[in-house]
C-alpha cells in the first residue's frame, strides 16, 4: 500500500511539475513581441509563384506575395524595367521614402511602386507595421489592342501611387492566403481570380490621384531571376557573396556580374555597397546607436572601415551626417 502512495505520489509530482512549466513558458514573452497585436506575432509568410493572368492584351505575371512584420527599416531599393510592387498596409505605422519623398504609413495604407522607383520602409518602433506585397512583371502582348482609357492603359502610366485604400484589398489578400496556405480543390483557379481582382482594384484605387507620377515604358519580361536579386540585396546586404548570390540563381560568377551589369548597371560590389550606404543612414537616424554598433550591424570589420567607406559614398562622414540630421544649418 505504501508503495501505490509513493508512485502516485511521485506521478502528480511530475505532472505539477509539467503543467507549471508550460504555464512559465505561456507567460514567457519575447519583449518585442509584447509591441504586437497577438495575430502579428507570427513568423513572415512568403510565397514563390509563377501565375500569369491577363487584362486589356497585357499580361501580369505574379511571381511573388508575401505577408511580413517590419522590425527593422528595409533599406532603399528599386526594381528592374518592366517590375512593380504592390504594398498593403493593414497594421501598425511606419514610413515609406520615395525617391526622396516621406510618406506616412498607417493602417489601410496601398502604395505602389513601379520601375526604377526607389523605395525604403521605416517602421514605428512602438508599433511597426506589417505589410502585404504583391511583386509581379509586366509583358504588353499586342501594344496596339491596349487602347486609351483602358484598364492596362490606366495601369500603366502609374510609375507610383500611394493614398488610402477604398476597395477592401486587405479582403483579398487574407482570402489569397488562406488559399494557399489550406491548398483546397481548385486553389490555384481561386488564387488566379483573386489576384485578377487585386490588380483591378489597384487602379480603381488609384484613378486620379495626385500623387501618381509618369511611367517608364515596359521592356522585355525578366525572369524569376531579378526576383532573387533584389531580395537577396534587401534582406541579406550585410553578409551576401557574389559567389553565394551566384548558387542561389544557378549561375556562374560571371555570369551574375554579366546579369547585375546589363539588368541594373552596376556591378555585385556596387549594389551591396549601396544596400549597406541606404541601411547605415536610416542606422544614423537611431540616436541609441554608436557609430561602432551600427558599423557590426552592416557587417563592417572595424568602425573605421565604415567611416571611410561611408566618406567615399556620401562625401560627408558619418558623424557629420548625423549631427545634420540633428541641426540642419550645422
Amino acid at each position: 500500500m505504501c508503495i501505490c502512495r509513493v508512485i502516485v505520489l511521485f506521478y502528480l509530482t511530475f505532472f505539477f511539475a509539467v503543467a507549471t512549466l508550460n504555464i512559465i513558458r505561456q507567460v514567457t514573452v519575447n519583449p518585442d513581441s509584447r509591441r504586437l497585436p497577438m495575430n502579428q506575432a507570427t513568423n513572415n509568410t512568403i510565397y514563390g509563384l509563377d501565375v500569369k493572368t491577363t487584362i486589356d492584351n497585357t499580361t501580369f505575371l505574379i511571381l511573388n506575395i508575401a505577408f511580413e512584420h517590419f522590425f527593422k527599416p528595409l533599406p532603399r531599393h528599386s526594381h528592374g524595367n518592366n517590375s512593380y510592387e504592390l504594398h498593403y498596409i493593414p497594421n501598425g505605422l511606419g514610413q515609406a521614402v520615395i525617391d526622396g519623398s516621406s510618406y506616412e504609413l498607417t493602417p489601410g495604407t496601398l502604395y505602389m511602386t513601379g520601375p526604377h522607383v526607389e523605395h525604403e520602409q521605416i517602421p514605428s518602433p512602438m508599433d511597426p507595421m506589417t505589410e502585404y506585397s504583391i511583386y509581379f512583371q509586366l509583358q504588353e502582348e499586342d501594344a496596339l489592342l491596349v487602347f486609351s482609357g483602358s484598364t492596362a492603359d490606366k495601369f500603366l502610366k502609374k510609375r507610383f501611387w500611394i493614398g488610402p485604400d477604398t476597395q477592401n484589398l486587405g479582403v483579398l489578400m487574407e482570402q489569397l492566403f488562406y488559399e494557399l496556405k489550406y491548398k483546397y480543390t481548385g486553389y490555384m483557379i481561386q488564387v488566379e481570380a483573386l489576384l485578377q481582382q487585386c490588380l483591378v482594384k489597384v487602379v480603381r484605387n488609384y484613378e486620379g490621384n495626385r500623387f501618381s507620377k509618369q511611367h517608364f515604358a515596359p521592356s522585355n519580361l525578366i525572369d524569376g531571376k531579378t526576383l532573387i536579386i533584389e531580395r537577396a540585396f534587401l534582406y541579406h546586404y550585410e553578409t551576401i557573396t557574389l559567389e553565394n548570390l551566384a548558387k542561389t540563381l544557378g549561375l556562374s560568377v560571371r555570369q551574375t556580374e554579366r546579369f547585375l551589369k546589363k539588368y541594373y548597371g552596376k556591378t555585385f560590389q556596387q549594389k551591396k555597397q549601396e544596400a549597406r550606404m541606404s541601411a547605415a543612414k536610416i542606422y544614423l537616424t537611431d540616436k541609441r546607436l554608436s557609430i561602432t554598433q551600427i558599423a557590426e550591424k552592416l557587417n563592417y570589420s572595424t568602425s573605421q572601415h565604415f567611416t571611410q567607406a561611408f566618406r567615399q559614398h556620401y562625401g560627408i562622414t558619418a558623424n557629420k551626417y548625423r549631427r545634420q540630421l540633428q541641426d540642419p544649418m550645422d
